[in-house]
C-alpha cells in the first residue's frame, strides 16, 4: 500500500495531480483546497490513501495526516465513497467537520452533492464516538471560520482563496471584522 508520495508536480488534471516520483507519474485525487495550495509548486509531499477496487487502483492525497484520518473515517460509512468523502473535505476543513459531528449538526453535509438528509445523519451518528471531542473555543472558532468562508465564497472567491485569506486574519474579533480584513487581503 502506498502511504506517502514526494515528488514533482507534472500536471494538474481536473481534481487530480500527476506526481512524478522516481520517473513514474502517479495520478492522485486531491481536494479543491489542496489543488489551490499545490498550484505553482514544484515539489510536494502528500499523505496517501490507496483505494483498491476490482477494476482500479486509486490514490487520494492529503496535505496533512488529520485530513487523511477524517477521509478514512468518512469512507467507513455506508453510502460515502471516496469521491463523496473528498467532496466533503473540499467544502469544509476537518475542524469544522468535527465540530458539526460533535454538535450533531448535519447541515454542512447537505451542501455536498450526493449527500442527502439520511446520509448526513448517518455520518453524524456513526462518527459521534469516533471523532475526538473538540473544546469549546475550537468549536466556536470553527463555526465562525465556516461562516466567514461561506460569506467569502458567496462573494465569488474560491474556497482556496477564502481559506488562505482567513488564515492571515487574527482569530480575535467578530465575524464581520474578520471578513472585512480577509477582503482587504484578497484585494492586495
Amino acid at each position: 500500500m502506498i502511504a506517502r508520495l514526494s515528488g514533482n508536480i507534472a500536471a494538474i488534471k481536473g481534481n487530480s495531480v500527476i506526481l512524478m516520483v522516481g520517473g513514474v507519474g502517479y495520478q492522485v485525487a486531491v481536494t479543491v483546497y489542496a489543488l489551490g495550495k499545490l498550484a505553482g509548486q514544484d515539489e510536494v509531499m502528500l499523505h496517501i490513501h490507496t483505494h483498491v477496487r476490482e477494476d482500479a487502483l486509486l490514490l487520494y492525497g492529503f496535505l496533512d495526516e488529520e485530513e487523511l484520518h477524517m477521509f478514512e473515517l468518512l469512507i467507513t460509512i455506508s453510502g460515502i465513497g471516496p469521491k463523496v468523502a473528498l467532496s466533503i473535505l473540499s467544502i469544509a476543513d476537518t475542524k469544522t467537520i468535527r465540530t458539526a459531528i460533535v454538535n450533531k449538526d448535519p447541515s454542512i453535509l447537505y451542501r455536498v452533492s450526493g449527500v442527502g438528509k439520511k446520509t448526513a445523519e448517518r455520518v453524524i451518528i456513526e462518527l459521534q464516538n469516533k471523532v475526538e471531542a473538540v473544546d469549546l473555543a475550537d468549536q466556536e472558532g470553527a463555526l465562525a471560520d465556516q461562516e466567514a468562508l461561506e460569506a467569502l465564497t458567496a462573494l465569488g472567491y474560491s474556497v482556496t482563496q477564502a481559506r488562505d485569506a482567513l488564515k492571515q486574519v487574527p482569530k480575535e474579533g467578530d465575524i464581520s471584522g474578520r471578513i472585512r480584513q480577509a477582503l482587504k487581503n484578497l484585494g492586495k
